[in-house]
């Protein structure tokens, strides 16, 4: 992994979303919210977060807001029922 890069995993089965923000070792995690969990290194930096429950948290409110975005430019449909590859030409 490079200095700068972040990398992210997901864990379809626990559906947890993991983002290993840089390496190092972990010395503390801490519970942000009830699905929410920070790491942090011995120098007190970010090293990872943990988020549960990532359909509900991250891609449904992703749902949400690409709803909000696409509804003026192609009426009152969800994004359930659009074709994206049409929204983005």
């Amino acid at each position: 992994m490079g200095e700068n890069q972040m990398m992210s995993r997901y864990d379809v089965d626990a559906d947890i979303l993991y983002m290993l923000i840089k390496e190092g070792e972990i010395q503390d995690t801490v519970e942000v919210s009830e699905d929410l969990f920070i790491e942090y290194d011995e120098k007190n930096n970010p090293v990872g977060i943990e988020l549960w429950r990532a359909r509900k948290n991250v891609f449904g409110e992703l749902l949400k807001y690409l709803n909000t975005i696409a509804e003026p430019n192609i009426g009152q449909k969800s994004i359930h029922e659009i074709d994206l590859k049409k929204v983005i030409q």
